[in-house]
């Protein structure tokens, strides 16, 4: 501490308050005096110190009233205090630990005693502040944690709420990329287009409520097998689904995940049917998948907007889908030509879809095949 100390020496006697002051100066310590108990509290609101040594008696306000004086202002309450003390120094000991002193010296003083309570005095304040510049800096790091604990939660909160309307890969993209993933863009996809056989006169002939109840036992299944598969659901027509792979997230194999997502909604809306046959519904599921290039992004109004997919082979697949028959799942030519080593298909012949000029050559997945990994 030497040479960046601040001490403050104060005794009402010129001659001992000078001996302390070269005492501490000689050995580098800023000293600065005041000669009485009013002057030294004036001295420490204007000036900080570093230590304070102090006579206990001194006219009008002693050393006692001073010390507390010390200890009750916000800035002093931890500053080093060292009574100098002539009278008895078992009885000055204990009213000077009841003023909040932290150390004692009895004249005549000796001056190497002098220097060694106060270093001593002054490691213990800078471990003292070394501790409270920590805890400042403990308490920046808790409040910085706990802002950004609360940005984290109101992030999932807010990828959670988006991922109620959007696809989970469309709100995580969104969430982590803004919304650049958004502006339009041509890539390589693999649609898949699913609906239900028989819907339009259910729904014509049931109740609301009952459409509402068979229509959610529907989207969770199928729901669930397009997000573990990685799809994108582009949206919900009451019963009919459409899902694309390769995008926003580019994947390995979209072909495959989708064949085998289509094979595991069959069977899933096959464990449902046996409900709904008891219930009088005669329901079935067809589905009709492609492969090709499309343009992606919003559509919409600033209000409003969908992440769509655009482009011939959206068309295709749904029409695809239109054509297929209960159960079926129909896939063009080249999507069977990427599938054929893991699924077992069968020709349903050429195909006249609506919208196209050129008869489509489409297949009826069967089944996974034994050599399917």
């Amino acid at each position: 501490m030497a040479g960046r100390a601040r001490i403050l020496v104060v005794d009402d006697t010129p001659r001992n308050a000078k001996l302390l002051a070269d005492l501490l100066a000689a050995n580098g310590f800023e000293v600065s005096t005041a000669a009485s108990g009013p002057e030294a509290l004036e001295h420490l609101r204007k000036e900080p110190a570093d230590l304070v040594v102090l006579d206990v008696v001194m006219p009008g306000m002693n050393g006692y009233d001073v010390c507390r004086e010390i200890r009750r202002a916000e800035d002093t309450g931890y500053l080093p205090v060292i009574l100098v003390t002539a009278l008895d120094p078992d009885e000055e000991r204990i009213r000077g630990l009841e003023a909040g002193a932290d150390d004692f010296l009895t004249k005549p003083v000796n001056l190497g005693e002098v220097l060694g309570r106060v270093r001593s005095l002054l490691r213990i304040r800078a471990l003292h502040e070394t501790v409270r510049e920590q805890a400042a800096q403990l308490a920046v790091w808790n409040r910085d944690l706990a802002q950004r604990v609360a940005e984290q939660v109101s992030e999932l909160e807010r990828l959670s709420y988006l991922k109620r309307f959007l696809s989970p890969q469309v709100a995580e993209a969104i969430s982590a990329g803004g919304m650049e993933i958004l502006r339009p863009h041509r890539r390589r996809v693999t649609v898949v287009f699913i609906d239900l056989r028989g819907f339009t006169g259910f729904a014509e002939s049931a109740e609301p409520e009952e459409v509402m109840e068979l229509l959610r036992e529907y989207h969770a299944e199928l729901g669930r097998l397009v997000v573990l598969h990685e799809g994108t659901l582009e949206r919900f027509t009451g019963d009919g689904l459409m899902v694309f792979f390769n995008d926003p997230i580019e994947l390995a194999d979209p072909e495959r995940r989708a064949v085998l997502m289509a094979l595991e909604m069959r069977a899933a809306v096959g464990r449902l049917q046996e409900s709904w046959r008891r219930r009088g519904y005669t329901l079935e599921l067809g589905i009709g998948i492609t492969n090709g290039y499309a343009t992606l992004g919003a559509i919409g109004f600033e209000q409003r907007q969908d992440y769509a997919a655009i482009g011939t082979v959206t068309n295709q697949a749904a029409r695809l889908c239109e054509a297929a028959s209960g159960g079926q799942i129909l896939v063009s030519e080249r999507t069977r030509a990427l599938v054929e080593s893991f699924v077992e298909t069968e020709p349903v012949g050429d195909l006249v879809l609506k919208g196209f000029q050129r008869a489509v050559s489409a297949h009826n997945v069967v089944c996974a095949s034994e050599r399917r990994a």
